[in-house]
């Protein structure tokens, strides 16, 4: 028999594997969907369905955020070149273009290959190579990592598209929330639950979230790497469970608090960047301090002590216990610890401020620190071999950066007294 006569068979067997694989999969997706799982016990889905007057959220609701998110990605390209690079030249930000490494076949391809600076052992056998002094291959790789690093006008573009984003959705949460009354008692989130009406602005607003944190982590890959990456990828996967879950099992007023909540301190932060990276040090600074005392009240006071009390324990006196409500807690959880490392990292730069009266460059694990400890790293070996002590030490041991670090007190210039080795 010719291929022809062979292309229906092989078709039936396809359709008969798919038909198979649908069958095993049924059991699971039935049980994913259960309505035992989601909403609290003496309810079924059957209470959830919508009426000439009432509206419910649907998870088929959600799929409205696929394309929204890939529309974000397409206007942020758009913003990037027509607001936000424009926007960084009028604020005055100012490129460090660095020094191109001389040509070398065999240095370039090991860093191609493990995009880092070579160990020792490897560093002589490279200038073994070459012909070079392992100093000089040092330079060089030293010179090439420069190349690499996100440029001043891509951080400021980032934090540029952060802000048109999260200021205005602020500002619409509280106008469409301010005179709820699950806003200022979350007791009322549960009153009458699960059978709360859905608001189509409320829709509109979980949708556009939604959407945004995806086109977020889709962006991720190409956006700058900071140290914390994969607690972002976790921060980011964490969040959209979170609005998916809360929307489709109707957690949503809630979850619109608890969006509100965290919108507040971003809508702070990002703009700090940008003039941080403007250079324009007394609105970072005040920015900044502004952005430490919301952050550390949100995150740290009211999201423990009021959210997550009342996601828990005050369910817990209303209805019998439910997996959903043990889920959503659980991914509450892995959001506070990330708010906790977080506050901590705020707080040692808040406390560097205090003794040493410098604040540090970086406002959230950026790059620049990890590009500064490679300079810094690469000064101590070549001190070391030469019998000195590297300058950028001090007595404690801890690094103090060549360039300017940011001043809470407006100056450009840190005083003498904290730079000087003892």
């Amino acid at each position: 028999r010719g291929p022809s006569a062979r292309l229906p068979r092989r078709e039936r067997r396809r359709a008969q594997s798919a038909v198979r694989r649908s069958r095993m999969l049924r059991p699971l997706t039935e049980w994913l969907c259960s309505h035992e799982l989601w909403i609290p016990p003496g309810f079924t889905w059957e209470d959830l369905k919508d009426t000439d007057e009432v509206q419910y959220p649907h998870p088929h609701h959600l799929l409205l955020c696929i394309p929204i998110a890939f529309l974000f990605i397409g206007t942020r390209l758009v913003f990037d070149r027509v607001v936000a690079v424009p926007l960084s030249r009028r604020l005055g930000v100012r490129e460090k273009v660095p020094r191109k490494p001389p040509p070398n076949t065999i240095l370039e391809a090991f860093y191609r290959k493990h995009q880092k600076r070579p160990e020792d052992r490897e560093l002589s056998g490279l200038a073994k190579q070459c012909d070079l002094q392992p100093r000089q291959v040092e330079r060089w790789f030293r010179s090439r990592l420069k190349q690499d690093r996100p440029s001043l006008t891509k951080k400021f573009c980032e934090a540029c598209w952060r802000s048109f984003y999260y200021i205005p959705c602020f500002i619409i949460g509280v106008a469409l929330l301010y005179n709820k009354p699950w806003i200022w008692d979350y007791r009322e989130c549960w009153n009458g639950y699960p059978q709360q009406p859905l608001l189509p602005s409320i829709s509109f607003y979980y949708v556009v979230q939604l959407s945004f944190y995806v086109a977020l982590i889709i962006s991720l890959p190409f956006d700058v790497k900071r140290k914390d990456h994969n607690l972002q990828i976790i921060h980011h996967a964490a969040t959209i469970c979170l609005i998916s879950l809360s929307y489709c099992a109707n957690y949503v007023r809630i979850g619109t608090v608890i969006m509100l909540m965290h919108d507040v301190s971003d809508s702070l932060l990002e703009p700090t960047k940008m003039f941080h990276y403007a250079k324009w040090n007394r609105i970072s600074d005040t920015l900044f301090l502004s952005f430490t005392v919301v952050f550390l009240f949100t995150r740290l006071v009211i999201f423990p002590f009021n959210v997550l009390y009342n996601t828990y324990y005050y369910t817990m006196e209303l209805y019998q216990p439910f997996f959903g409500c043990y889920f959503f807690n659980s991914l509450l959880m892995i959001l506070q610890l990330l708010n906790i490392f977080w506050s901590y990292l705020i707080i040692r730069m808040v406390n560097r401020f205090f003794i040493c009266g410098t604040m540090e460059k970086d406002l959230r694990s950026d790059s620049e620190d990890s590009e500064k400890s490679e300079e810094e790293t690469a000064q101590e070996m070549e001190a070391k071999k030469n019998g000195s002590v590297p300058s950028s030490l001090n007595r404690g041991g801890s690094s103090i950066s060549k360039e300017t670090p940011l001043q809470l007190n407006g100056s450009s210039h840190p005083n003498n007294r904290h730079t000087k080795i003892r």
